[in-house]
C-alpha cells in the first residue's frame, strides 16, 4: 500500500498550523525569526529543519507589473484597485490576491535522491514513502543537488540530510501525519495514493464546474507530467502555473540533462581550441 499527501491549495488559508505540528511532532529546531522583507512568509523555504513550509505568494492584479508601495498609501484606494502615481516613479497597484501552498517532499516514485545516495541511506519503506535513515546517512550531500524540487538540505551543525518522513512513526501506529491532522481546512489530506488521485480528479472537476477552468492536478501527463520521475506521492491541486509555486513545470531526473551538458562542454572545448590555434597561428 502506497500512502501520500494531497494538498488542495484552493482551501489553504496560510495559517501554518501544519508547519508548527510538523516541528512539534518531529522535535525539529526553530529557524529563528527573521523578516524576509518581501513577504509575510518568514519561514522562507523547506530545509533540513523545516519539513513543511507554507509559501505565501502575492498575485498582483496586473501580472506584468510589480507592486511598489511608498509614501502615504491610501488603503481604501489600494483595496479598490485604484492606481496612482507616487513620487520617485513608484505606483500603487491593486491588492490582487494571495495564494498559499503548503509544500513538502514529493516522495517521487523514481526518487532521484535515492538513486544518488551511495550508502543506501535513502530507501522506500513499507508505505512506499522515500525515507532517509539518519543512522546510515554519512552526510555526503549527493542527494541535495539530485532532488529536482530542492527539498533536501543538510543541517550545517550535523552534516546529514533530513526531510519529511511522512510521519513514519505515526503511520506505524495507524495515525495520520501531524500536518494533515492539524490542518483546519482539510487542505492537506493523507491516505492511499490511488484514493487521493480519485479525490483530486473529483475536486478539479468540481472547481471547473464552479467556473475555475485553470485548476489542475500538478504532475499529471496532461500538464507536463513528471518526466522520468514517474509521478509523485505528494500531490497538489493548483490554480496557477507551477513556477508560481516554485515548482518545476516538468521535473527531470538529473541524468536526463547529462547528455546536453556533455555536448555543450565538447562544443565549448572545440571552440576554445580553435581560438587558441588561431591566436598562435596569427602571431607567426
Amino acid at each position: 500500500m502506497a500512502t501520500g499527501f494531497l494538498t488542495d491549495t484552493t482551501v489553504c488559508i496560510g495559517c501554518k498550523a501544519c508547519e508548527v505540528a510538523c516541528k512539534q511532532w518531529n522535535q525539529l529546531p526553530h529557524d529563528g525569526y527573521e523578516l524576509t522583507g518581501d513577504s509575510y512568509d518568514n519561514t522562507k523555504q523547506l530545509s533540513g529543519s523545516t519539513w513543511r513550509h507554507v509559501a505565501f505568494i502575492e498575485k498582483p492584479k496586473d501580472e506584468n507589473r510589480y507592486r511598489k508601495l511608498s509614501g502615504d498609501v491610501d488603503l481604501v484606494a489600494l483595496a479598490e484597485g485604484v492606481k496612482d502615481q507616487l513620487p520617485g516613479g513608484a505606483e500603487i497597484d491593486g491588492l490582487g490576491r494571495w495564494t498559499f501552498m503548503s509544500d513538502v517532499c514529493k516522495h517521487c516514485v523514481e526518487a532521484p535522491c535515492q538513486q544518488a545516495c551511495p550508502t543506501g541511506a535513502i530507501i522506500r519503506n513499507e508505505f512506499d514513502n522515500v525515507y532517509i535513515q539518519p543512522d546510515v546517512c554519512n552526510g555526503c550531500g549527493y542527494c541535495v543537488p539530485a532532488c529536482p524540487y530542492g527539498v533536501i538540505t543538510s543541517i550545517p551543525e550535523d552534516g546529514r540530510a533530513f526531510k519529511c518522513t511522512l510521519c513514519y512513526d505515526r503511520q506505524v501506529d495507524g495515525l495520520e501525519p501531524a500536518c494533515a491532522k492539524a490542518c483546519p481546512t482539510n487542505s492537506i489530506m493523507f491516505g492511499e495514493v490511488e484514493e487521493l488521485e480519485k479525490i483530486a480528479e473529483e475536486r478539479v472537476q468540481q472547481l471547473h464546474d464552479r467556473g475555475y477552468p485553470n485548476a489542475f492536478l500538478y504532475g499529471t501527463p496532461e500538464v507536463g507530467g513528471t518526466g522520468g520521475i514517474g509521478g509523485n506521492h505528494s500531490k497538489f491541486i493548483l490554480m496557477d502555473e507551477p513556477e508560481t509555486y516554485n515548482l518545476p513545470e516538468a521535473p527531470l531526473l538529473p541524468q536526463a540533462t547529462v547528455g546536453k551538458a556533455t555536448l555543450a562542454s565538447a562544443v565549448t572545448a572545440v571552440a576554445l581550441g580553435a581560438v587558441v590555434a588561431w591566436a598562435f597561428g596569427s602571431g607567426e
